[in-house]
């Protein structure tokens, strides 16, 4: 039955991962860790900005200037665990795999 289905051609532009057996899943695992990454630096830029115009736009007002403030400490508290948990998984990579990469860059083993 499944004869009369025909050949399945993958989409053209997952064609470059290659094949679930070559470690495609690991590469697109990788690629949405660098994805996520890469959007939590972007959103920390744009809160950095909002905060510091929000800073300079407080003028005399001590609560307007505490938020903007507040808001700079978020931002840094979440770069400090975007960036720490490089330095965990690569911390539990070494301890479990012998690898600091291994967590960083998966590799899903394949029958």
């Amino acid at each position: 039955m499944l004869q009369v289905i025909g050949e399945i051609n993958p989409p053209a532009h997952i064609v470059g991962f290659g094949t679930v057996e070559g470690g495609a899943l690991g590469e697109l695992l990788q690629l949405i860790f660098s994805i996520l990454i890469i959007a939590g630096g972007i959103y920390a830029l744009f809160n950095f900005i909002i905060a510091g115009y929000a800073f300079l736009s407080a003028g005399d007002d001590p609560q307007k200037a505490s938020n903007a403030w507040k808001k700079i400490y978020q931002t840094i508290i979440g770069l400090v665990f975007l960036v720490g948990s490089f330095l965990l998984a690569a911390i539990v990579g070494l301890l479990l795999f012998n690898d600091a990469k291994a967590l960083l860059t998966p590799t899903i083993p394949t029958p």
